[in-house]
């Protein structure tokens, strides 16, 4: 189905909600269609999980996610002989399940994965789409229904966490960043139901806040966290309690640094 098609039914579906800041949708579904994977990278929290879900939704496919960590194994993927009932019986892992039902896999955070995660995952990545399991003796072949994206945050990456160009280069990439005012303004009023008029000073807080990301913080004010502190203030919570909470201090542990970002605060919102 062409993506104007999906478009035309979006309204009748249960559509998780999603606000295109470019060609992002059209450039997945061509990559669906095509049987390519994806790679998405962008900071934490501007709305790469929320857009693999509603692609799925819009594509009509299943989708599994994984969200990655350092213990991540590659049989957590594929699967494991487990004792179930004093039997020894083979459980599928999510991405087996992926490639048996012709649906999406989305791998979020891949690089805090152990190494030999993008071992399996390179065969699924070329022209062979396939999955090996060692332990069964199958070889499945990936059918059409099957999608692999993967995410990361470039901003966290380091020499021990990196994805290898080898891999990189099996991938389209599409890069993600936090939405232009205007946009991130409807998005988050259109999340948490606070007036548009009562976001636009939050979002500029936002933007003065991730101005400083790579000199007291680590990362900036995720749209996330927007719509966290716009739900507080809905719901009667003190716009500067709900500030405090949501904006200001899941950004920091040190006390110094705190103080400095609630005085940005008094002055981005004057």
């Amino acid at each position: 189905m062409p993506l104007s098609a999906l478009k035309a039914v979006a309204d009748d579906l249960d559509i998780p909600y999603y606000q295109a800041v470019g060609d992002e949708c059209e450039l997945f579904e061509h990559a669906f269609r095509h049987r390519l994977p994806l790679l998405l990278k962008g900071p934490t929290g501007c709305g790469k999980t929320r857009f693999v879900s509603h692609m799925a939704a819009r594509l009509g496919r299943p989708l599994y996610t994984v969200s990655c960590h350092d213990d991540l194994t590659a049989a957590d993927l594929t699967g494991r002989y487990l004792l179930k009932g004093g039997d020894t019986v083979w459980v599928d892992g999510p991405l087996t399940r992926a490639v048996r039902e012709g649906a999406i896999c989305y791998l979020d955070e891949v690089v805090e994965a152990r190494k030999d995660v993008t071992v399996v995952l390179h065969p699924l990545t070329d022209d062979r789409r396939l999955l090996p399991l060692d332990r069964t003796g199958e070889l499945l072949e990936a059918p059409e229904g099957f999608m692999l994206v993967v995410s990361y945050n470039p901003g966290y990456q380091n020499v021990l966490k990196a994805l290898k160009p080898s891999t990189r280069q099996r991938f389209l990439a599409v890069e993600f960043d936090f939405p232009a005012p205007e946009a991130e303004i409807a998005i988050v009023a259109r999340e948490s139901g606070l007036p548009e008029g009562r976001i636009a000073p939050l979002v500029r807080l936002a933007g003065a806040l991730r101005d400083l990301k790579g000199q007291d913080l680590e990362e900036g004010v995720s749209t996330r966290l927007l719509v966290y502190c716009a739900t507080l203030i809905r719901s009667g919570i003190r716009p500067e309690r709900a500030i405090r909470t949501a904006l200001i201090e899941p950004l920091t542990d040190d006390a110094d640094v705190r103080q400095a970002l609630l005085r940005v605060a008094d002055i981005a919102l004057g």
